[in-house]
């Protein structure tokens, strides 16, 4: 790990002063010079010129000047390398490494996007498949970390279906993959070859912390490690939570994720399958955060609210949504299609959105959203009366488009208000 914070020389030419400019055209017109790092004076009041060192083979002393072959030990980048955008730097280290052996078909196998995490970055499953990666052991993670300004690196593969969305994640360089993450104020810390993490949520968080929840009570369903449960309690003022998650690994994290924001006291952690609760009758908001259907929790959620008062529910739920007509004279909306998973110029994952879907979401309704929700409100409302042998009403509040998950297919958010019919 220290061995990355050593700078590694680079080879120069090194000439009088008076020479300097000569050399660097003689350099720059045979694609020698290295404008990766500046001119540097050497003892002898000497300037020393870096040289790329996989063509150091193709160099020649001048004989009209003299030069001499040197090693300049703590090399400067240039202005030009300190405007590269991190998968420019990466791939002109990588580039550096291999020397001779560089290839169009590794250039393709570098990253141009990936996750950070603090100190840890978090890359994609296609990232450096290629073999002869393998041939270079260890120093290709420290050179991809030393790049990016890295201490850790984990390369993810695909979720195992184990049914709690385990990540599939493989740790290459550091000790452990704990991380911490800042939402709204919020700090999230968890093991990223644990437990998943979705920032493309961040917008259906900053709503919930809007809420007026103030008072009440929130039975969180799917809690996770608390992407939704920490918005309630830090910035909605729910007076409590009770939050029920079955991955160990979860409730690791979310247990120490309420203690981080100072909220562990009004909150109530339920390890094991949240259809086997025994709560009853204490809920004013209950959370289902759960895609791609959070139907097997309905049941459940109809149990914890309050029977005399009800509540609201949030139920998050994939609908397939038919492509939207494009309106006349008008070009349908979508999202730019920049590098991959959402990154801006620089590589660094900007709004990652689950899945391929990149439609712009816009404000309307649209009819499969609503026929949806409507049969949900049905459904919910037809379990109420069942459990409690009596009518009960639902009232489509909201429904919110969180984000597009896959093409045709929107993670979408009802709020449904359920209340106990009054007697006449």
């Amino acid at each position: 790990m220290e061995a990355r914070d050593v700078p590694i020389p680079v080879p120069a030419l090194a000439t009088e002063l008076q020479f300097a400019q000569r050399l660097r055209e003689h350099l720059e017109e045979r694609q020698l010079l290295d404008g990766r790092y500046r001119l540097q004076e050497v003892p002898g009041g000497w300037v020393a010129l870096p040289v790329l060192e996989e063509k150091l083979d193709q160099l020649r002393l001048p004989q009209e000047m003299p030069c001499r072959l040197v090693q300049i030990q703590d090399p400067v980048p240039s202005r030009a390398a300190r405007r590269r955008t991190p998968a420019q730097k990466l791939r002109d280290e990588l580039q550096r490494l291999l020397g001779e052996s560089w290839s169009e078909e590794l250039e393709r196998d570098v990253p141009h996007a990936w996750q950070r995490h603090g100190d840890l970055i978090l890359l994609s499953e296609d990232s450096f498949g290629a073999a002869p990666w393998e041939k270079l052991g260890p120093a290709l993670w420290e050179t991809v970390a030393s790049a990016l300004g890295a201490q850790r690196l984990a390369r993810r593969g695909r979720v195992l279906p184990d049914g709690m969305r385990t990540p599939n994640v493989t740790l290459l360089l550091g000790q452990d993959g704990w991380v911490e993450h800042v939402d709204n104020g919020i700090r999230y810390t968890f093991d990223v070859t644990k437990c998943m993490f979705s920032p493309g949520n961040i917008t259906e968080k900053l709503r919930v912390a809007s809420l007026p929840c103030s008072g009440e009570v929130l039975v969180d369903l799917y809690a996770g490690i608390g992407y939704f449960t920490l918005p309630y309690l830090v910035h909605a003022a729910a007076a409590f939570a009770h939050t029920c998650e079955w991955n160990s690994h979860a409730v690791e994290a979310l247990r120490r994720n309420l203690a981080l924001n100072g909220v562990q006291d009004r909150c109530r952690v339920h390890h094991g399958d949240n259809r086997q609760l025994e709560l009853r009758d204490v809920a004013d908001r209950v959370n289902l955060g759960l895609i791609p259907s959070s139907e097997e929790g309905w049941p459940v959620a109809c149990r914890v609210l309050k029977k005399g008062t009800g509540g609201v529910l949030h139920i998050h739920h994939n609908v397939e949504t038919l492509p939207a007509p494009a309106p006349r004279q008008a070009p349908v909306l979508q999202a730019e299609r920049g590098s991959p998973e959402g990154a801006g110029s620089d590589g660094e994952v900007q709004s990652p959105m689950e899945g391929s879907g990149k439609e712009t979401l816009g404000a309307r309704i649209r009819p499969e959203w609503q026929r949806w929700a409507e049969a949900t409100a049905a459904r919910i409302q037809g379990l109420l009366a069942e459990l409690h042998g009596q009518p009960w009403r639902t009232s489509i509040l909201h429904i919110e488009a969180v984000k597009s998950y896959a093409p045709h297919v929107h993670h979408l958010v009802l709020d449904l208000e359920c209340r106990p019919t009054l007697p006449a």
